[in-house]
């Protein structure tokens, strides 16, 4: 298996480091290598870290059935979501994403992430609604900012 370029833009994932190893058929997998900029303050992984990686691996594994879409299908939002944290989490983190059930407009998700030694150190549960822009404010709609899409200048 080989790293994945994510269908979609988002700077903050960027920023984290999480590669995406998996997406297709309602699953998803996300990696990252802990570095110091991911650890709390008993140089564990922080739990917004592990949070992030459930939301974009739920999320990825929700869009994921529209993969054969010419652009990827509706981009998700998430609706709600449920994080169980178990133990510590050290070392190469994966966190695993699955569709459990979609209708025309939402999806609902598992996730868990996996340490280095492939013990499960959080899960979660989530509702996503699939979305083609985002109303913000002023009315203005925002475009899904899709890999192909150039990156606007300022």
């Amino acid at each position: 298996m080989k790293r994945l370029d994510f269908p979609v833009r988002i700077p903050f994932v960027e920023v984290l480091g999480l590669e995406l190893w998996a997406f297709g058929e309602g699953r998803s997998e996300l990696r990252v290598d802990l570095a110091e900029a991911h650890l709390n303050s008993w140089e564990v992984a922080h739990g917004g870290v592990l949070m992030t990686m459930l939301d974009v691996a739920m999320a990825h594994a929700a869009r994921s059935v529209h993969s054969h879409d010419p652009g990827q299908g509706p981009g998700v939002a998430t609706i709600e979501m449920k994080t169980s944290f178990m133990r510590p989490a050290e070392g190469e983190l994966r966190a695993f994403g699955q569709l459990l059930h979609r209708t025309t407009s939402l999806a609902f998700c598992d996730g868990r992430v996996l340490d280095g030694h492939g013990q499960i150190c959080a899960h979660a549960s989530g509702t996503f609604k699939y979305l083609r822009a985002l109303p913000t404010r002023g009315r203005h709609v925002k475009p899904l900012q899709r890999r192909d899409t150039p990156k606007k200048e300022s």
